[in-house]
């Protein structure tokens, strides 16, 4: 096989991320093989233009209106006129642009930004004055912009919104099952999010389970906010083929209207359940922190729990606080992130991974087919005890593997901002074909900056040749036009067998240039599809 390298060079965000993917290997992985093409994929602006929301102030408005008439001043006591856009440039920052109209001389500027500072800055010879600012907290702040010359002063005043979103635990609670009303082929199912239960206004992403079953063709859901004037997104979210029953956690941008759309893409009938495990919103509530990879249990070695397969229907707690594998903090955690692995089933059946000091919902994580191995990332709420219990809804045994990879709390210092789901890569389209054995695609997101700490990704594995598994790790390249060949991690993200098709949700880390490495650890060829839903931001 040739030396290749596939390099997805996509201009995208910053370097530096620390979120790391972890999950269980259960195949031998395939000799990795250096890499060597170029892909083109997204842009930081085609993120951004979706991600951030422009805010325009009324005088900034009326100093358009008037320019387009022609006219210098929109007041007849006074020349004076100024106006500000605000828009978004992390999750707490703003980029600041104040304009000012029917003063043709440099003019002091002062900015209040609404949580008790000031900033001072003078227009240039185009009469703009630029400021920046970083938000102690997320939240709605009042922006009131002072302009003064020999006149005196006039002000403007607009209330803006961080663009970052707070994680609130939710459940696992069921929200929809179309068994007996499923999804006709081409369809789309509307699912309330805001509204429904104890869930508020206001919700930006929620965290879905999803499960697909008794689908009569192969195909894919596509979930997506409602309501919004772009069209349907090109993305998938679960993949599947017929009479196939596979989950697959979401992280799904909500509507204005509170709803998010399900679309059956495919040729027949299909059903899914939805049960959501938490939503995020422009309020304060609990802040993501990434965690190296941690091993929280594996029932084939004996960690973390007895030894030995978890018997059916039975059930385990896991130590998440204080753990020996994860010493997290055990105050103000709310929930924590993971990566779920089963394998070696001795029969069909899903886990259930719930809050220990809470009684089993009615809710699955995972889904897996007699000898199977199958990972899902979950996000579930950690119980007052500080513990987690893992449920096997199967009659039969199975090997079950925990592995941590984040949590949520109030001390967290990242906030999600989720973007129109976007699709990266998609290897059937591009002039390479499917990733070999043992090689890997390197996407190089150019550095951007330290704080963007997590891209939230779809990774969808199809056409797959052999049995295997795929690891997405940070790449370890700078960026500056050197490179050296990274070696892929003892860890997995998404497990399949011989001719299946199977997605995982990746809280993606970047390497120091920004990389994202995506190895195929198998002995075959397999494509690769790469969607992106949004990203983790402590600025």
């Amino acid at each position: 096989m040739s030396h290749r390298r596939f390099i997805a060079t996509a201009a995208l965000f910053a370097a530096g991320l620390t979120l790391i993917p972890a999950s269980a290997q259960a195949a031998e992985p395939a000799p990795a093989k250096a890499v060597s093409k170029p892909v083109n994929s997204k842009t930081l602006e085609d993120i951004k233009s979706s991600g951030f929301q422009t805010f325009v102030s009324p005088g900034e408005k009326a100093i358009k209106a008037r320019a387009a008439k022609g006219e210098v001043s929109p007041r007849a006591e006074s020349n004076l006129i100024v106006g500000f856009m605000a828009i978004p440039n992390s999750g707490r920052g703003i980029s600041l642009t104040a304009s000012v109209g029917g003063n043709s001389g440099s003019v002091p500027v002062t900015i209040a930004w609404g949580d008790g500072t000031t900033s001072t800055a003078n227009t240039d010879a185009e009469n703009f004055a630029e400021a920046n600012h970083t938000y102690a907290k997320l939240g709605t702040y009042t922006i009131t912009v002072t302009a003064t010359d020999a006149s005196g002063a006039v002000s403007d005043s607009m209330a803006i919104t961080t663009a970052g979103s707070h994680y609130t635990a939710y459940g696992p609670t069921r929200l929809l099952d179309t068994r007996g009303a499923s999804i006709a082929p081409g369809a789309t199912a509307r699912l309330k999010i805001a509204g429904n239960g104890s869930i508020p206004a206001g919700v930006t992403a929620a965290v879905l389970n999803l499960t697909v079953t008794n689908p009569q063709t192969g195909g894919f859901i596509t979930a997506y906010p409602s309501g919004g004037e772009d069209p349907r997104p090109t993305t998938s979210n679960v993949n599947f083929t017929p009479g196939q029953t596979v989950p697959n956690l979401s992280v799904v941008p909500v509507g204005a209207n509170g709803y998010v759309e399900l679309y059956n893409g495919s040729g027949g009938t299909v059903d899914v359940i939805a049960d959501i495990a938490g939503y995020f919103s422009q309020k304060v509530s609990s802040g993501f922190t990434p965690i190296s990879p941690a091993r929280l249990v594996d029932t084939r070695e004996g960690v973390g729990t007895t030894r030995g397969q978890v018997a059916g229907n039975g059930s385990f707690p896991v130590q998440i606080f204080g753990s020996d594998q994860a010493p997290l903090p055990g105050s103000g955690v709310t929930a924590v992130a993971l990566n779920v692995t089963t394998t070696a089933a001795k029969g069909g059946g899903f886990l259930t991974i719930y809050p220990n000091d809470v009684p089993k919902p009615l809710a699955s994580n995972l889904n897996f087919g007699p000898g199977q191995t199958i990972a899902n990332a979950v996000i579930v709420p950690v119980g007052a005890d500080g513990k987690i219990r893992v449920s096997n809804g199967s009659g039969a045994p199975t090997d079950v593997i925990v592995d941590v990879v984040g949590y949520y709390s109030a001390a967290g210092a990242s906030a999600y901002i989720p973007i129109d789901p976007l699709r990266l890569l998609d290897t059937r389209e591009w002039q390479y074909g499917a990733v070999p054995s043992g090689e890997y695609i390197p996407m190089i997101f150019p550095a951007g900056g330290p704080d963007v700490t997590g891209y939230v990704l779809n990774s969808t594995v199809t056409a797959t040749q052999a049995d295997g598994f795929l690891t997405v790790a940070p790449d370890p390249n700078l960026g500056d036009g050197s490179w050296v060949e990274p070696t892929r991690p003892n860890v997995s993200t998404l497990n399949w067998t011989r001719g299946q098709t199977v997605p995982n949700l990746v809280q993606a880390p970047a390497g120091p240039g920004g990389g994202v490495d995506f190895w195929n650890a198998s002995s075959g060829s397999t494509h690769m599809v790469i969607d992106m839903f949004g990203f983790y931001d402590k600025g």
